[in-house]
């Protein structure tokens, strides 16, 4: 049931459509592989997540491709699910994967109308149950909107926790790098760790003081789920870190960093979310192929003196990265570390290890 009042009818797997939940703001994925990725996002936290590419669970899900410690998708919508798997790495089904974490899905419904129909009038709120229509839409339109929520406290660390694979020799680690973790994808460790990084994540409301007292060399403003107009309470201590401390932002690091340097952020129609949006460097005319999940994007008329827009979308012309013309700082809308995706844009977290040597030692509160 979507919000406008149309039913799309299919076949419940995974957990009981009858249980609480399954309700969410729906959005669509254009994706061919990465689904286990997708559904372990922590930015798709509060969605049902529906796939375009037609056939999903085909090669089961596996111990590696986890992006976070559950499934965060609220639902999950596909053409046609595989209950039969085949692959070496394989340890379940996608039913049995959502099943044992309480995640309805719907299948043999067609992705394809329900995605047109997000095109044209937006993304909007749904909810996969087995009700009757008039009392699923009742209860449908009773629900909190998915902009009023504030979905980072919900799916942050609740603790600061190092991240040590691979692993390094005692004292290999050539800087410390501080993760705020508002909804961070594990490959962003890895692909931290493997350039010789001691890498230590932190809740979203660790306080520009506190990170400041670890001595970090740079600062990496993750991704995650929700409007950045409810993250008051971060965007102050970015605010606070500007010009202390070589910063990085990914996807909603990137919106983070921007608010708190005075500009302003927009919702989208209905998104970026896929591994095939090209994205062009201003400065080089470089165009990438890259993977994308988010649903605002930061409104280039307000950007403040001292901040440029480094990268566009070709799609539609938004702002798809920034960098600061003074401070240590640029982010990116799309996800460098991909998962799923493709790895053309790694570089960048080298780029990011090239300005914090270049700022010189670590920084801390003295």
């Amino acid at each position: 049931m979507l919000a406008d009042g149309s039913v799309h009818e299919g076949e419940a797997f995974g957990a009981d459509p009858g249980l609480p939940g399954g309700a969410g703001e729906v959005v669509f994925n254009t994706s061919m592989t990465g689904y286990q990725e997708i559904l372990t996002d922590p930015s798709y936290a509060g969605q049902l997540v529906t796939l375009t590419y037609p056939l999903v669970g085909n090669y089961g899900i596996n111990d590696q491709d986890g992006e976070s410690r559950r499934i965060q998708v609220a639902g999950f919508i596909v053409r046609e699910h595989c209950p039969t798997p085949s692959h070496g790495q394989s340890k379940s089904t996608l039913h049995e994967f959502l099943r044992h974490q309480g995640i309805p899905g719907i299948s043999g419904v067609d992705t394809r109308a329900i995605t047109r129909r997000l095109r044209t009038q937006g993304v909007m709120m749904g909810l996969i149950t087995d009700e009757a229509p008039e009392t699923a839409l009742a209860r449908l339109a009773g629900l909190p909107r998915y902009d009023d929520l504030d979905f980072v406290r919900t799916v942050t660390t609740e603790g600061r926790y190092q991240w040590d694979n691979p692993p390094l020799e005692a004292g290999q680690a050539s800087h410390r790098i501080l993760v705020t973790d508002c909804g961070l994808k594990y490959n962003i460790l890895r692909l931290l760790r493997s350039r010789g990084c001691e890498v230590i994540a932190l809740p979203a409301t660790t306080s520009a003081e506190d990170m400041l007292a670890l001595r970090p060399s740079g600062i990496l403003l993750s991704p995650g789920p929700g409007d950045p107009q409810r993250l008051d309470y971060v965007v102050d201590n970015v605010r606070k870190l500007l010009g202390r401390v070589p910063i990085m932002g990914i996807c909603l690091g990137h919106q983070l960093a921007a608010r708190a340097l005075g500009a302003q952020t927009f919702k989208l129609k209905f998104g970026h979310r896929g591994a095939n949006h090209p994205v062009q460097d201003v400065g080089s005319g470089k165009v990438y192929i890259t993977a994308q999940n988010h649903g605002y994007a930061v409104d280039a008329q307000t950007l403040p003196p001292g901040l440029e827009v480094s990268h566009i979308n070709l799609n539609d012309g938004t702002v798809e990265g920034l960098r600061h013309r003074e401070l240590p700082l640029f982010t990116i809308q799309y996800h460098s570390e991909a998962s799923p995706g493709p790895q053309d844009s790694e570089y960048l977290f080298d780029n990011f290890i090239r300005m914090v040597e270049e700022a010189g030692p670590r920084h801390g509160d003295g």
